[in-house]
């Protein structure tokens, strides 16, 4: 019996109509060539609070290994790169733009590149508004082999924001992206640069919301409830929350 109908005031043909719908079984039928069960409000409920408990249990999984990622070992970078930007050439320092934490998305856009990636082209169609990214201490970048003015050019065709950056070194190869796409992260401490993160394959295909990102970063959410190493700036979870033109 679905929890909150309550059979005693239920009267007529209504009572009967309702009762009915709620005691059918499981039947299947062919929707597009595909098989599916079609079942009462009782069985759906009750496979829908049976996967729920599922879910839940990834989600705390997802939070048990960000959890883990916040307390991962960092490499020390031992060199300055360098990269071309809309407004000139840039360091890795730069690229934070003040901030202590940077993800950079290495974008497989190559000099006269006849084919863009689609897969890097979705990566960038759900890119989250950087404004939430930024009041977390974090900045996000793009970075390619292609020309600034070709990125320019294909950022303008795309309806894009994110800054995008021309490598013009060894930045790629040096952390792990050879030929192909990836995500890198670091965390500035003055003028010293560390590597605390990288995925590529399949780990950047989860990507796109604000929350996704920062479960990346050695700070994560920065939320009160994150389990994470003692010392890091935490806030009460919803307070920092703002629409994106609210913010300071």
């Amino acid at each position: 019996m679905r929890k909150g109908v309550d059979r005693s005031r239920l009267r007529g043909a209504t009572a009967f109509a309702i009762l009915a719908a709620m005691d059918e079984r499981t039947e299947t039928i062919s929707v597009d060539g595909v098989e599916r069960q079609v079942t009462s409000s009782d069985e759906w409920h009750g496979a829908l609070e049976a996967l729920r408990v599922k879910e839940k249990e990834l989600t705390r999984a997802h939070d048990a290994l960000a959890a883990e990622r916040r307390r991962g070992p960092w490499m020390r970078v031992q060199r300055d790169y360098n990269f071309e930007g809309e407004n000139g050439p840039k360091s890795l320092v730069d690229l934070f733009a003040g901030r202590r934490q940077l993800i950079v998305y290495h974008h497989m856009l190559k000099p006269a590149d006849p084919a863009p990636c689609p897969g890097c082209g979705m990566v960038g169609d759900q890119i989250p508004h950087l404004s939430h990214l930024e009041q977390r201490d974090t900045t996000l970048v793009f970075v390619s082999r292609a020309p600034i003015a070709e990125i320019g050019a294909f950022k303008k065709r795309m309806g894009w924001n994110v800054p995008w950056l021309q490598t013009t070194d060894t930045f790629n190869a040096d952390f792990d992206v050879t030929g192909g796409f990836g995500l890198n992260v670091f965390y500035r401490d003055g003028e010293s640069v560390y590597r605390t993160y990288f995925t590529t394959g399949r780990g950047v295909e989860t990507l796109g919301t604000i929350w996704t990102f920062l479960d990346l970063t050695p700070l994560g959410r920065q939320e009160q409830w994150e389990s994470s190493p003692e010392g890091t700036p935490q806030t009460p979870p919803y307070r920092w929350w703002r629409l994106h033109d609210q913010y300071e």
